[in-house]
């Protein structure tokens, strides 16, 4: 006789939304061959499963061989919003590992992408940012994406996108600067990040520092951060609450200050002060920028006159558990006691 019975077990997970992925070196293959399909629900629930598998080194150099990576860049034009928002979305996760950003140069992704910064769904434009910020990780992908032309788009959104994708795009550009600065200066990129630093939020102050740094490496963004008045605010960041905002804020200051008018504009804003203030932070980056910084004021005879007092802080800093701010604290006491 037949018996009711309860089993003691859970039942399966099953995801409605998700395609049912096949077993063993199959799934890809079949995963990639759904998202090629005319069925719109299809591509839908390939595009989910996807995006749970690609968190894997191992299933993205498949993926990538598998061909993948020619589908996805297909879906970037498709009609539906839901699929290009999990194709980003896919695509942003695989360039978060290695194998990823290299098959982003081999397929000539970052073109592709670059068609959807301006796309009406923020999520969409959220991932694809967020692509380019894990593919600026590495060295040959900023230079990728600075070959592209994109720079300038890049530094256009700074002003028109809201902050979430503005900390996301920041962290972008500091990369990318870090290749070539000249398209970012010939697009205003200073006087839009002069305006990011007043930011009453904490990670835009801090990326907007840190890609300023990288903006002052050439010498017209040295030039650019005097012309636009933008040292008496990297001093007045020298006192932020959050450490890494000081540390990236002295950092600028330590390029900006290699010109005369850098060196006097900073003396100008009382920054020698809050430079020696740094020099007890907790971050190793702070200690070593503030040192730098102060050994480029001390090239000008009013700074070395006042640094003079403050050897004995530097000869402090001989004994630092670091080794690069030991070197910068030696060759700091040297240019303070040069005499002519």
């Amino acid at each position: 006789m037949a018996h009711t019975r309860i089993s003691m077990y859970q039942p399966p997970d099953i995801n409605p939304a998700q395609a049912a992925i096949a077993y063993g070196c199959r799934a890809l293959p079949k995963l990639n061959e759904e998202l090629q399909s005319e069925d719109l629900l299809t591509r839908q629930k390939a595009l989910m499963a996807l995006c749970d598998l690609m968190h894997d080194p191992e299933h993205i150099y498949v993926a990538i061989k598998t061909g993948c990576l020619e589908s996805l860049r297909a879906l970037l034009k498709d009609s539906n919003h839901l699929v290009r928002i999990k194709a980003t979305e896919v695509l942003s996760i695989m360039a978060a590992h290695n194998v990823g950003r290299e098959g982003f140069l081999e397929h000539d992704i970052i073109a592709a992408l670059s068609f959807l910064l301006n796309d009406s769904q923020t999520a969409c434009r959220v991932n694809t940012h967020l692509a380019f910020k894990h593919l600026a990780q590495l060295p040959s992908g900023a230079l990728g994406i600075v070959n592209s032309g994109l720079i300038p788009s890049l530094v256009w959104q700074l002003h028109t996108e809201h902050e979430k994708v503005q900390e996301i795009l920041l962290g972008t550009l500091a990369a990318c600067l870090l290749e070539d600065a000249n398209e970012a200066l010939a697009s205003r990129a200073v006087p839009f990040l002069k305006e990011m630093l007043l930011s009453k939020n904490d990670n835009i102050r801090t990326r907007a520092a840190s890609t300023l740094t990288a903006v002052s490496i050439p010498l017209e963004g040295k030039k650019q951060v005097c012309q636009y008045d933008v040292i008496p605010i990297l001093v007045h960041l020298l006192k932020d609450p959050v450490e890494e905002v000081q540390a990236n804020a002295a950092g600028a200051l330590m390029y900006a200050t290699v010109t005369t008018e850098g060196k006097y504009a900073a003396l100008d804003a009382e920054a020698i002060l809050p430079l020696l203030n740094l020099l007890s932070s907790s971050l190793i980056k702070a200690r070593l920028n503030a040192i730098k910084a102060l050994t480029m004021l001390a090239e000008a005879p009013e700074g070395r006159k006042f640094l003079q007092a403050q050897v004995p802080i530097f000869r402090a800093l001989e004994m630092d558990p670091s080794a690069a701010v030991q070197r910068a604290a030696q060759v700091a006491i040297k240019v303070i006691e040069w005499k002519p």
